[in-house]
């Protein structure tokens, strides 16, 4: 935990370099954060990420020697470097992957206002070479840290007669890094979709927006047994996410 915090200090008073500081033909060519996706985050438990940085040298790769990561706008983040391993391509290239791990409990030590550096952040990575280059790679990529979702779902009752009126209701929060707490989530657009028995997608019955408190309501006439959810298509900051299935039979 010390070790991790060490790091996590690190990365919060990083910000990117005018210029980037260079040695040598060692050069980074290419980094993939948690393997093309977003980074999604809620208000409790770790989550662990890799950063794969492409390193090519005429004479070997060494390793990565710095690592950090934070929000583009606010030069903060909660992420800590907590280890790395290289993996040799070529003779010249290796592939060297810095593993992040994030506490949401870190949060709120930052700042009472945490949960503005959702959104995009970059990356920095300074990286050596085994005959002694090195290069410093400042804002080499950049990719997505979002606040996670969570869609419930109720639909009563289990069993409607042909054309009967079905009342679908539900709640959607997200999660605030600021209190650990997942509050609702007010005035966003989702969708109410329907998959019919034997069949394998949804499709939109209708969308509502989520009250002062992130609650959901709609009322919608049976014609077939099937499943329903809710669907929420995400925002810049906030995670997409859909409810779990519930079934409903016709009588």
């Amino acid at each position: 935990m010390a070790a991790a915090s060490v790091a996590l200090v690190a990365g919060v008073l990083s910000a990117p370099a005018a210029q980037a500081d260079s040695k040598g033909d060692i050069r980074i060519t290419k980094v993939v954060v948690n393997h093309g996706k977003n980074v999604v985050v809620g208000t409790s438990g770790r989550f662990t990420y890799p950063i794969a940085v492409t390193v090519k040298d005429n004479h070997g790769v060494k390793g990565l020697t710095r690592v950090s990561t934070f929000s583009r706008d606010h030069l903060l983040g909660f992420a800590a470097w907590t280890g790395t391993s290289c993996k040799e391509t070529s003779a010249t290239t290796s592939v060297c992957t810095a593993t992040m791990t994030i506490d949401p409990a870190w949060a709120p030590v930052l700042t009472d206002k945490v949960n503005r550096v959702a959104g995009v952040w970059v990356v920095n990575a300074d990286a050596k070479a085994k005959d002694g280059d090195f290069c410093e790679g400042d804002g080499i990529a950049s990719y997505k840290v979002k606040r996670a979702s969570r869609l419930t779902i109720d639909a009563t009752p289990q069993q409607v007669a042909k054309n009967g009126t079905l009342t679908v209701k539900g709640k959607l929060t997200r999660a605030n890094w600021e209190t650990l707490k997942n509050p609702g989530f007010a005035g966003q657009t989702v969708r109410l979709q329907f998959k019919k028995s034997g069949t394998s997608s949804y499709s939109t019955v209708k969308t509502v927006t989520t009250d002062s408190t992130g609650r959901l309501s709609a009322k919608v006439k049976i014609t077939a047994s099937g499943t329903w959810r809710w669907s929420f298509s995400g925002t810049t900051t906030t995670a997409a996410g859909s409810s779990t299935g519930n079934s409903v039979k016709l009588k």
